[in-house]
């Protein structure tokens, strides 16, 4: 895919790695639609990127505030050819000794976001006359369990099936979809998870380079799933 001119929606695109893929974008051309619940971070990122970069202070859990923005946004000579689901929460810590509220957030944002916004875009991505693309951001812990974060594996295991079964309902539509499954990332999502960073963890700049690469292969070729991590990490779930 030519990124030049094309529009792309990325949810949690005020920091880390929605950040970094919002403006390895932008700089290949294309008009981002950052989504986050935070205006005040999109706004400075627009400052600094451009025009190119269109904030969206939205939750996307809720389906009546995303129904609503798909509607006022798109129509049928103006649709995205790109979705990338970035947007997530994490909450480590003993199943029985963790919180039904946390538990929830994680589900309610993880995976009910992901449908919530899917699910209103893929009617969208079918109008586009050549191949576009869906994103799921995942995580190293889609592919295995560790100890104290049972309710994030569970999550993020449901985007790696989400995203399986997805690509297979999608393709014939000419909509790519593929599965990132990163190891530890230096960015906030980890300090807010009370986990301490490390010199070792991938950059979002890595992974953003990655999306951009995966979204400029040929429209004949689908990289359906990648898995990265650290090499040398701190532990042995990165």
């Amino acid at each position: 895919m030519n990124l030049k001119s094309k529009t792309a929606i990325i949810t949690g695109a005020s920091r880390g790695l929605g950040e970094a893929c919002s403006r390895a974008l932008v700089q290949k051309g294309a008009k981002v639609y950052g989504l986050a619940r935070s205006l005040t971070k999109l706004n400075k990122i627009q400052q600094q990127i451009g025009d190119g970069f269109t904030p969206v202070r939205i939750d996307i859990t809720n389906a009546t505030s995303i129904q609503n923005w798909v509607d006022d946004t798109f129509s049928t000579k103006h649709f995205p050819d790109i979705l990338i689901n970035n947007a997530g929460s994490g909450h480590f810590g003993k199943v029985d000794e963790m919180q039904q509220e946390k538990w929830y957030s994680m589900v309610d944002t993880n995976i009910n976001g992901i449908f919530e916004l899917t699910s209103r875009i893929v009617p969208l991505l079918k109008q586009a006359p050549k191949s576009s693309h869906i994103i799921n951001i995942g995580s190293i812990l889609g592919t295995l369990g560790n100890p104290e974060m049972s309710g994030y594996c569970a999550t993020k295991f449901a985007i790696r099936g989400f995203s399986e079964a997805l690509f297979k309902e999608l393709r014939y539509d000419n909509i790519k979809v593929t599965c990132i499954n990163p190891g530890s990332i230096e960015t906030n999502f980890f300090e807010d998870a009370g986990v301490t960073p490390h010199e070792h963890m991938l950059q979002p700049e890595d992974i953003a380079d990655t999306v951009i690469h995966i979204l400029e292969t040929p429209a004949n070729m689908l990289i359906n799933e990648v898995t990265m991590r650290p090499l040398n990490p701190n532990a042995p779930g990165e």
